[in-house]
């Protein structure tokens, strides 16, 4: 089976079997092993109505697992964490998505990579920058540098009262 190269966002805003948030992204990397890299970790504010800020970093993992396998073991991970399943956006000791991965698209009744929200994410989009800001999303055709300077300039721009 060849090995295809995986990103993984990983945020935590909940403490957990393994301590604070940061202990958490740091166990959910060892988790991920073996790496080929991973980011700096960062403080972001919440989504949605938590009110508790997340740490987040990217991962990326080669690995000859599909897409669905590389979803299950994430979601094994996940509950091996503690996560249990709960309102979107919410307090969460972990949460591990697919962001890109070599293969492409990948869509089914489950998953679908690219991840759809990544493109507006900084929180994910500036450690991917960090790590792989030549990896092109293969839907916009746009690479993860010029995706990360695109949200940027969104945050920037003035907002309307």
């Amino acid at each position: 089976m060849p090995v295809t190269r995986y990103a993984i966002a990983i945020g935590s805003n909940r403490p957990g079997l393994h301590g604070r948030p940061e202990a958490e992204l740091r166990a959910a990397l060892v988790a991920l092993e073996p790496l080929v890299a991973a980011s700096p970790v960062i403080a972001t504010a919440p989504l949605g109505p938590s009110s508790r800020r997340f740490v987040n970093a990217v991962a990326i993992v080669d690995s000859a697992e599909t897409p669905p396998a590389m979803l299950s073991r994430l979601k094994a991970i996940e509950r091996a964490f503690g996560r249990r399943p709960g309102r979107r956006w919410g307090a969460r000791v972990i949460d591990l998505d697919i962001i890109l991965w070599s293969g492409g698209i990948w869509t089914d009744a489950v998953l679908t990579v690219p991840h759809a929200a990544f493109r507006t994410r900084r929180f994910v989009l500036d450690p991917l920058d960090m790590l792989v800001p030549a990896w092109r999303d293969p839907v916009t055709g746009l690479t993860v540098r010029q995706l990360a300077a695109r949200a940027r300039a969104v945050d920037r721009r003035p907002r309307r009262s």
